[in-house]
């Protein structure tokens, strides 16, 4: 509790609020979606994003990193549903290929680098280390997420599932497609921060997950998922104060031990329900 005094003490736990909810809530779509493997593809993209940022810039700075990270998963995330634009390639097959070759060229780079060892603080993540500006950049791409997915839930929803219908109801099914993965993007990057490039990718998985197996209703999947990334992260700021952890691992740790849980106990779809029946 004396941590709470401290100022970037108090930006941490924010910061775990914010991104938090804003990626729980979002999880709901990558769980109906079922492309859990491509958000783990773009969250391993962002390495090489950073990698060119430092290239281009000559120096490793949280702008740098952003808008290397940015860069490099959108044009990854949108190249993907570009190229699967006809019925020959698959988007996942797609992203797989565009995916490591990004990574590859990111692998390249590095040995060029004279900043090596401070990318493990953009690997795994350093929330006591964000800023008042980190926190505006969280705050920001989590109500601009949050705002577009709910004034276009349904032709987000009607797209996901029903492409064909979706387009005979006059929905622009291939911005629609876009735009869902842009904002896939910005919510990987909003936590890049918070927990890493290679532990983002819990944090818009599990609380949907979570919350999938305890609920068939579709707005409790979102809200839900955003109560429970909110909870996940803030629990998972302070429990690492008393374990003496690194924050990020502890609060993906936190959340997958939530979604076992459910796995095990949920009265519908646990695994102790299916021994009874």
């Amino acid at each position: 509790m004396e941590l709470l005094i401290h100022p970037f003490y108090q930006r941490a736990l924010a910061a775990a609020l914010i991104i938090g909810f804003s990626n729980g809530f979002f999880s709901g779509f990558v769980v109906l979606r079922r492309n859990a493997l491509s958000v783990s593809a773009l969250s391993h993209t962002m390495l090489p994003g950073i990698a060119a940022g430092i290239l281009v810039t000559g120096m490793l700075t949280q702008a740098s990193a952003f808008v290397g990270a940015l860069f490099a998963a959108l044009m990854v995330g949108l190249g993907s549903v570009a190229v699967a634009r006809g019925n020959r390639i698959a988007q996942g097959t797609a992203l797989a290929v565009i995916y490591t070759t990004a990574f590859a060229a990111g692998v390249a780079i590095l040995p060029r680098l004279d900043t090596r060892q401070e990318l493990e603080h953009w690997l795994f993540g350093d929330i006591m280390a964000v800023g008042n500006a980190d926190l505006w950049i969280a705050f920001g791409i989590g109500s601009l997420t949050l705002l577009v997915a709910n004034l276009l839930m349904r032709p987000l929803l009607v797209t996901m599932f029903e492409p064909n219908v979706a387009a005979a109801q006059g929905v622009p099914v291939r911005f629609i497609q876009y735009l869902l993965f842009a904002l896939l993007v910005l919510s990987l990057v909003a936590s890049l921060q918070a927990v890493g490039c290679v532990l983002s990718v819990g944090m818009l998985v599990a609380p949907g997950a979570t919350i999938s197996l305890l609920t068939d209703k579709t707005p409790a999947l979102f809200w839900g998922g955003g109560l429970l990334g909110a909870a996940g992260a803030v629990g998972g700021v302070l429990l690492s104060a008393t374990l003496g952890l690194a924050p990020g691992p502890v609060i993906v740790m936190l959340l997958g031990s939530l979604f076992l849980a459910a796995w095990i106990f949920s009265p519908r779809y646990g695994l102790i329900a299916g021994w009874k029946k």
